[in-house]
């Protein structure tokens, strides 16, 4: 890791809590903005707003389908999604449906994140799939990436932030072996530049962030640092 762009542009900044206002879910785009993530996430009432405050940023508007718990209909994930993309979204987070996979029913699951996918594809749309690690099995956090990787997934996530715990470094390690060409998103837990480092060391290609600023600004200043650094040994050097 040696720019900028390579912390920033693993940031979905999230903007998902409930009590976030209007007036903050703007704060919070502008936040993306200027700091140049690799996506705003908003909640699916703020989409519209989302898509016209990030128009020309090059920063996509993502949202989320099914969440937090997973647990509507099918057909309310695909209309839900399908709404999204029609209104702009450019990624979709959606969690799976945690009690089919602890109920073992693989081809509800498998069936659901085809017909998700296909709707993400034909948009030119990424789909992200939570797993919600806290509540599973290593068997079925295995069993959830074969799944992913059939059905289309594009990314898969450890977490939706509202779990009793986000991300480990041992589920990180799990679903990179399992991922094949999927990517990796962790939540839950990156607060801070050392644990943006943390997982970037475990493989992850994004991570949902609250905290952009506080990691962002860090960043700038050990990139600084570094060059000063550099710049030391080259003098001595010479």
């Amino acid at each position: 890791m040696t720019t900028y762009e390579d912390v920033a542009k693993m940031i979905d900044h999230s903007l998902l809590r409930p009590e976030l206002t209007e007036e903050q879910m703007a704060e919070g785009c502008e936040v993306a903005k200027r700091y140049n993530v690799a996506s705003v996430t908003v909640r699916p009432c703020d989409v519209d707003m989302a898509v016209r405050l990030m128009e020309g940023s090059g920063v996509p508007v993502g949202s989320v389908s099914g969440f937090p718990h997973g647990c509507t209909t099918t057909a309310a994930k695909l209309y839900e999604t399908r709404d999204l993309l029609g209104r702009g979204a450019k990624e979709i987070d959606t969690v799976i449906n945690i009690s089919k996979l602890l109920s073992r029913q693989f081809q509800h699951i498998e069936t659901e994140l085809l017909q998700m996918a296909d709707s993400c594809h034909q948009k030119g749309a990424i789909l992200k799939v939570i797993f919600e690690n806290a509540y599973l099995t290593d068997e079925l956090k295995m069993m959830a990436c074969k799944i992913c990787r059939r059905a289309g997934a594009d990314y898969i996530k450890t977490s939706t932030g509202f779990a009793p715990s986000g991300y480990t470094l041992e589920d990180l390690h799990l679903m990179r072996r399992y991922a094949g060409q999927m990517k990796i998103k962790a939540a839950g837990g990156v607060r801070t530049l050392d644990k943006a480092v943390e997982v970037y060391d475990a493989g992850c290609s994004r991570f949902g962030a609250t905290a952009t600023i506080t990691i962002l600004e860090d960043w700038k200043a050990r990139l600084k640092q570094m060059a000063e650094v550099k710049a030391a040994v080259q003098a001595v050097q010479s």
